[in-house]
């Protein structure tokens, strides 16, 4: 029997994973009617986890908008940033990202999640985990 799933996602690869990571960005602060983005998995705060791992991660709009599929982006922060998105765009919906089994090194992860909704508004959120040997 095998030790994982037979297809995980390679989500970040080893060679990424050893780029100098990129300093998140602080809270942004102001009045915004964007979607919200909310993380599921892996929960913040969860301390360390074992890959391969879910990502799942939540959008809500609000008023009478939707969340525009095309206008999502996943950024791996690293310096030079790698663009993840077109690796899980089949698991990209208006309701959220959805990757079952996520293949990341071992090390400490920062993602940044954009997202717009059908009248413009964006809102984005980081997402950083740590992955053990």
């Amino acid at each position: 029997m095998l030790a994982g799933p037979a297809f995980a996602l390679q989500l970040i690869t080893a060679t990424e994973a050893a780029l100098p990571p990129d300093h998140p960005l602080g809270a942004e602060r102001g009045i915004s009617r964007g979607p919200s983005v909310m993380v599921v998995s892996p929960q913040p705060g969860a301390g360390t986890i074992k890959s391969p791992l879910a990502l799942k991660i939540r959008f809500i709009s609000h008023g009478n908008t939707t969340v525009d599929v095309n206008s999502v982006l996943v950024t791996y922060m690293r310096i030079p940033a790698v663009d993840l998105t077109q690796r899980i765009k089949p698991d990209i919906s208006a309701g959220g990202i959805d990757v079952e089994d996520a293949e990341v090194p071992p090390g400490t992860h920062t993602l940044r999640v954009n997202v717009m909704d059908s009248d413009g508004h964006t809102n984005s959120t980081d997402l950083t985990f740590s992955v053990s040997q």
